[in-house]
């Protein structure tokens, strides 16, 4: 059993609550807009980091992180990469990847909108976990967190809170 806590659009800030609702994480996973490589000290040392780099990363982030990155977490195949769109308005690119692909859960970020949607055509689970960061056009920060137990995705929670309520 895998617990994950996951977040984009962090643009450099993490909220301190959000460090507590992933307390008990077993990995951390970043769907890109991480900002600055520092950010991920701040879960400590014993956290596994899973991550893509996204449209505002620089070439420091991009060294260390790919643009899409394919794993496998228990039995459950993983796709995460930043601009992807969203069940029935994937991007050409994440099309072509799916064609020849079959991952259970996609994770995408850059929309800075939280969305969790069962993408029936492709048979997997599509989460876009939001917007953790301040900057941006969204009105709420969110995360989210969730168990792999073999091939089973379970427990899903959201962390939401105004942007303009930061700790």
């Amino acid at each position: 059993m895998t617990s994950v806590g996951l977040l984009s659009d962090t643009h450099g800030y993490v909220d301190k609550r959000i460090i507590t609702f992933f307390e008990q994480c077993d990995e951390i996973w970043h769907a890109g807009d991480i900002g600055t490589i520092d950010l991920f000290k701040t879960f400590g040392k014993n956290k596994l980091i899973k991550a893509v780099y996204g449209n505002i990363d620089n070439h420091e982030i991009r060294k260390f992180f790919p643009a899409i990155n394919t794993f496998k977490c228990e039995e459950v195949d993983v796709l995460i990469t930043h601009i992807g769109g969203y069940p029935n308005h994937y991007t050409s690119e994440l099309k072509k990847i799916l064609s020849n692909s079959s991952p259970k859960l996609l994770i995408c970020g850059h929309s800075h909108i939280l969305k969790v949607i069962y993408d029936k055509k492709h048979d997997l689970l599509f989460i876009n976990p939001g917007a953790a960061g301040i900057n941006g056009f969204h009105k709420k920060q969110t995360a989210v967190r969730f168990i792999i137990d073999r091939n089973d995705i379970r427990n899903l929670e959201i962390w939401e809170s105004d942007r303009n309520k930061i700790v």
